[in-house]
């Protein structure tokens, strides 16, 4: 039965951070890495469970990736979240063997002016042994499987 990490970047998150960790329940560790706040997202991070690790200036985004315990990794961004019936596939996925795939995609619906739109899907549910990336996100490839259910994307905290 695969295992996920999280992996988060922020920076000054405080507002968001509650409302991401708390839908990342499906993962069975989440892993921030901080770029600097000053505003106590370190904390409030902590204090709901994640590991929180500094981040080096220098180093990739992706490079982070290493860092989580598990081999299969979950990026998001401090504006996301994951609704519960992207929660529940992710929950069901992991009663199966994920075979040889890369990663996975998902939906992704994006706030603006109050309205929601679809977005094209991405690659964000990868096994870190077969792909590496060095932005925020995983590159999208050809034909990844997609997960039922969306990751929301939020314009205001």
């Amino acid at each position: 039965m695969p295992k996920i990490s999280a992996l988060l970047h922020t920076m000054n998150d405080v507002q968001r951070v509650g409302r991401v960790i708390d839908s990342l329940r499906p993962c069975d560790e989440v892993l921030v890495i901080d770029h600097g706040s000053t505003d106590g997202t370190q904390k409030a991070a902590e204090e709901l469970g994640a590991t929180v690790k500094a981040a080096i200036p220098g180093v990739d985004r992706g490079a982070y990736a290493l860092d989580a315990r598990n081999d299969w990794v979950f990026c998001i961004c401090s504006n996301e979240a994951l609704t519960e019936e992207l929660e529940a596939s992710l929950q069901e996925w992991k009663q199966h063997d994920p075979g040889d795939k890369p990663g996975y995609a998902v939906a992704v619906r994006e706030e603006s002016n109050g309205t929601w739109k679809h977005c094209a899907t991405e690659m964000r549910l990868v096994d870190r042994t077969r792909l590496n990336w060095t932005g925020d996100l995983p590159p999208n490839t050809d034909g990844p499987a997609a997960f039922p259910g969306d990751l929301m994307r939020f314009s205001n905290p």
